[in-house]
């Protein structure tokens, strides 16, 4: 079922994909109600004739929603069953792929380094490791979930409290699934 499905998703997903030096980039303004600028597929001259299947294929995936951008633009904006641009989700994993993204991007255009201690950014004290230990971990460490933190304190895994972010291992020599970090 992947390879057709792939087939079908690839070329529409990357299509327009590349530099956009040559047009002013676009991003909407700051005000609460401000609508966003649209852009249509069609003039962009994506395959639109593939659009069908692939809204299918997410509305059958269970999807809340799918946004497609070009250039800060909306060209595509789909909300499946009861959500709609108000509805209210928790992102999960999701989030934490987003968030490595801009850090990536961050890097790139010279704001930070992932092999810096994460207390360069977060600053000292953000845990409960002595400070030799806290120096040890990484933004790296922070976003491959390698930060050697215990996923195993009792309450919420998703506490960013320093009581709830100790010390198990060195950082990374032990992989974990840990929000808080």
């Amino acid at each position: 079922m992947w390879k057709p499905i792939a087939h079908t998703l690839l070329p529409f997903l990357f299509f327009g994909i590349g530099s956009v030096s040559s047009q002013q980039l676009y991003f909407p303004a700051p005000q609460a109600n401000s609508p966003w600028e649209t852009e249509d597929p069609e003039a962009l001259g994506w395959c639109t004739d593939q659009l069908p299947p692939l809204l299918d294929f997410l509305e059958e995936s269970n999807s809340k929603a799918f946004i497609v951008l070009k250039d800060g633009k909306i060209v595509i904006e789909q909300y499946f069953g009861t959500f709609t641009a108000d509805s209210n989700w928790y992102w999960a994993s999701a989030g934490k792929s987003l968030t490595a993204f801009l850090v990536g991007s961050a890097q790139q255009e010279g704001f930070l380094d992932i092999n810096a201690p994460s207390s360069t950014y977060l600053g000292t004290g953000w845990n409960s490791l002595t400070p030799q230990q806290e120096a040890a971990i990484t933004v790296w460490h922070q976003l491959t979930m390698t930060s050697g933190l215990d996923d195993g304190i009792p309450g919420n895994n998703d506490c960013t409290d320093p009581a709830c972010l100790q010390y198990l291992a060195d950082p990374g020599t032990r992989w974990a699934y840990h929000n808080g970090p």
